[in-house]
């Protein structure tokens, strides 16, 4: 009987002990899970800042790549109608142009797709091929409006489009 007793003793000492421990228990979980909460809001503000502003640089970034390009295209069609116009009706190569077109070319290289760089060296290359025929008298000119030949840089802005339509990131 004294060893039930003490085995009854046991039981309910440790059952106090529970007791108490649930008890102390119940406040702590309390302040751990406003802890907790507090800092999953904490990380969930966080991620959500940062997921927005990654977006937002990132199309910032596309933004000013486009921008870029567009401005490194206009410059290049401006040069090569200007330098085409001039080698259809002169002999003398035009240097200096032909320089800033490769100069347009390589700057390129840094920012464009290969269609387009190769585009723009077709054109460079036309150029340079067309002030080594003989010149073209106003109604070849007016000929070669009609049907389409003057065209040269068509070829070069479909590329370009194609580039844009992409949405190729640089």
């Amino acid at each position: 009987m004294a060893q039930r007793k003490v085995s009854i003793e046991r039981h309910l000492t440790f059952g106090k002990l529970i007791a108490l421990t649930m008890s102390m228990d119940a406040g702590y979980i309390t302040a751990l899970a406003a802890l907790g909460g507090a800092a999953l809001g904490g990380f969930t503000s966080f991620a959500t800042s940062w997921t927005t502003q990654h977006a937002q640089m990132n199309a910032e970034r596309a933004a000013s790549s486009k921008s870029r390009r567009q401005k490194l295209y206009r410059e290049f069609i401006d040069g090569a109608a200007k330098m085409y116009g001039d080698a259809l009706i002169h002999d003398k190569l035009e240097l200096s142009g032909l320089i800033d077109l490769h100069a347009i070319v390589s700057r390129m290289r840094v920012f464009s797709s290969e269609a387009v760089i190769g585009s723009a060296v077709s054109v460079v290359l036309v150029i340079t091929e067309t002030y080594n025929q003989p010149n073209k008298s106003p109604t070849e000119i007016e000929v070669m409006i009609q049907n389409g030949s003057i065209d040269l840089l068509k070829g070069f802005s479909e590329a370009c489009r194609q580039e844009f339509e992409t949405n190729l990131r640089i």
